[in-house]
């Protein structure tokens, strides 16, 4: 048996715990072991806090990097965040519409380097990192077009009687 769902959110701070709840109760009820419950739930949380942050096009007319037509899309005040479970694993997406990752970090997998350590107090990109600790493999990249996608998964361990063991 699987699991998955699909949430589509406004980019406000209160959609974050929303978002990180859902997760929780859906890892319980099927049996999730707290501890790896836990670490998806906060890899969660600063996924949609990036988005909520990041997620959108907030430019004006007028402005460095504005779209040319005074107004954001449709589905700027929105991101998207879906999670798949399966006997194995848990796989979490997050979605926006914002401008998307620098050239640096987008469209190839996560990968720990010198250069996060350089930037270990900078406080942008931490909560990119802590995904990466958090996470068996973490994936960011650019949607075509305009906007960002977060992707991470950790093998799942089952506590005793659970209800999607392998």
């Amino acid at each position: 048996m699987s699991i998955w769902w699909s949430l589509h959110l406004r980019r406000e701070a209160a959609s974050v715990p929303l978002a990180r709840r859902f997760l929780l109760g859906t890892m319980e009820t099927a049996g999730v072991d707290p501890d790896i419950s836990f670490d998806l739930s906060v890899a969660l949380s600063e996924a949609c806090a990036n988005a909520v942050e990041h997620g959108g096009d907030r430019t004006v007319l007028g402005e460095p990097g504005g779209s040319g037509t005074g107004r954001p899309s449709a589905d700027s005040g929105q991101y998207r965040v879906t999670a798949y479970l399966d006997g194995e694993k848990c796989r979490i997406e997050v979605s926006d519409s914002g401008p998307g990752f620098p050239v640096r970090r987008a469209l190839r997998p996560a990968a720990h380097s010198p250069q996060a350590d350089a930037d270990a107090d900078a406080e942008n990109g931490r909560g990119l990192d802590l995904i990466q600790q958090l996470s068996d493999h973490v994936q960011f990249g650019n949607r075509p077009g305009h906007g960002a996608v977060v992707s991470f998964d950790k093998v799942l361990k089952w506590r005793e009687g659970a209800l999607l063991t392998v």
